[in-house]
């Protein structure tokens, strides 16, 4: 890279998602290329992303590193492509649940959720919804899957309204959320 083009690295990665890639997210559990290092990725809590320091200004850019991204079964997040694999530090989660949609009630109730990527996920067995509680203070931490080891942190703002939506469990006892037939039992209060 020279030092006059701050993005180089970026810009080599951004090719190559563009040949290896359609719209829909690459298959990139079957891809095992070489480790090329840290060339200085990170997703921030808030679910921004950064290159060396400074926020990654597209969204389309943005939108298709998510489509190449990899969650090994050691915890470390990757960008892989066909011919590398790249470092990337997350502070939480990589994607953010931003918006949510529910129709029904009950056990026939179906929540479908919009991540800052634009990935649409249908709460279920295959996207479970799973809590952790927060530090002190800050409450419940709801997460839904997204894809491989890939989950979104539901934002703050929805948060509220899965509350607004829970109900008793199959055993009649206990709170927690339907969707798609499955029940996702919220943490008792400690």
């Amino acid at each position: 890279m020279n030092k006059g083009d701050r993005f180089g690295d970026m810009n080599k990665l951004e090719d190559l998602l563009k040949q290896a890639q359609g719209d829909s997210p690459a298959p990139v559990e079957r891809w095992d290329p070489p480790y090329c290092g840290d060339i200085g990725l990170s997703i921030l809590r808030d679910g921004q992303w950064h290159y060396q320091g400074s926020a990654i200004p597209r969204p389309a850019l943005v939108k298709l590193f998510a489509r190449v991204l990899r969650r090994d079964e050691d915890g470390r997040f990757f960008l892989v492509t066909p011919a590398e694999k790249v470092d990337v530090a997350v502070a939480d989660a990589p994607f953010i649940a931003v918006e949510m949609q529910a129709s029904g009630r009950g056990r026939s109730q179906s929540l479908l959720f919009r991540t800052n990527v634009d990935d649409v996920i249908k709460c279920g067995a295959e996207h479970p919804l799973r809590f952790v509680a927060g530090e002190p203070d800050h409450g419940l931490k709801p997460y839904v899957h997204v894809r491989g080891r890939l989950e979104a942190l539901v934002a703050r703002a929805l948060v509220y309204d899965l509350v607004e939506l829970a109900d008793r469990g199959p055993d009649g006892a206990g709170l927690g959320l339907w969707s798609d037939g499955t029940f996702f039992p919220l943490p008792e209060a400690g």
